[in-house]
């Protein structure tokens, strides 16, 4: 067994029932990804629109594709006809943009509002009165279905800090559900820098790569 398959496996057995891995794959190549997908792992997280586009194109059909990049409208062709999930509507731009393409072909896309918690202005999202509006009025967009909320902590090494900012994030999924009709929201947040804080703050999905896969 390769080092990538025994780090799937040694995820399986540690992560809760109730928390799913989202095998982060950016950057790497196919050989890679199909390590872990032949150890049977079947949910991956790309966030460059181009080669999540490539590799969802030439991988094996029943892997499900989330996106979590920040996704420009320009973009959306190359990302909606694949992604399962797309975690990272920050604006409600972008929502429209998504929902209306969806249309185009069909299709009723699973997003996840991406909700700004953390102290650094580098990283997106929409804020709590932001997302919950949004949530109340999904049902302008009917080729959308929101599952939940993703969120990214502060990079630090103060735990407390992170917990605080993923504690909040579960709150506004709170809110967000209640807002729309969710019965049991996706929680999309941690890393592999912070994962098991996630998931003690009640974290669905966790996005890991580098533990996975090794430095990029």
């Amino acid at each position: 067994m390769g080092v990538i398959a025994e780090k799937i496996v040694y995820f399986r057995n540690r992560l809760p029932e109730e928390v799913r891995l989202a095998a982060v794959s950016k950057f790497k190549p196919a050989e890679a990804i199909m390590e872990a997908y032949e150890a049977g792992q079947r949910l991956f997280a790309e966030n460059r629109t181009l080669e999540f586009e490539d590799k969802a194109r030439k991988l094996p059909a029943d892997i499900e594709w989330h996106f979590i990049g920040h996704l420009q409208t320009n973009k959306v062709k190359n990302v909606v006809p694949y992604a399962a999930l797309i975690q990272s509507i920050d604006s409600e731009h972008l929502l429209k943009a998504v929902n209306d393409y969806a249309a185009r072909i069909g299709k009723v896309q699973d997003i996840l509002l991406e909700v700004f918690v953390a102290s650094e202005t580098t990283k997106q999202g929409l804020s709590e009165e932001e997302a919950v509006d949004l949530a109340k009025r999904i049902g302008e967009y009917p080729n959308v279905r929101l599952r939940g909320v993703m969120a990214m902590a502060t990079f630090t090494d103060d735990m407390d800090q992170v917990r605080r900012e993923f504690s909040k994030a579960a709150a506004i999924a709170a809110k967000v559900a209640a807002a729309a009709g969710i019965e049991k929201p996706e929680i999309s947040m941690g890393m592999t820098s912070d994962y098991k804080v996630a998931i003690e703050c009640g974290s669905t999905i966790v996005r890991i790569g580098t533990a996975i896969f090794g430095a990029r």
